[in-house]
């Protein structure tokens, strides 16, 4: 039975990162599960689950990857200037 759960897990959480381009943070906050689930679910058992659908949810995983640093310095310059009471645009 926990097999069969964590088949059914991964092979949603992944078609969820796949239909929205999601990151694992937001997967992770949709379904109730830690970050550290969601990687770990995504990674190493749904390659051995659905190979295919493993090669997909790479894509999104690697291009978040490479985009990371971007969000994390937009939120950096959202967080000051809030700090500063300006309007974001």
């Amino acid at each position: 039975m926990k097999l069969e759960e964590d088949k059914e897990r991964c092979e949603i959480l992944a078609e969820y990162m796949i239909e929205r381009g999601a990151t694992v943070r937001a997967v992770a906050r949709a379904f109730s599960v830690s970050k550290s689930t969601v990687h770990k679910d995504i990674t190493e058992k749904l390659e051995h689950v659905d190979p295919d659908l493993y090669d997909r949810v790479r894509v999104i995983l690697d291009k978040n990857k490479s985009e990371r640093h971007l969000r994390g310095g937009e939120a950096t310059r959202v967080k000051y200037l809030k700090k500063k009471g300006k309007q974001t645009t």
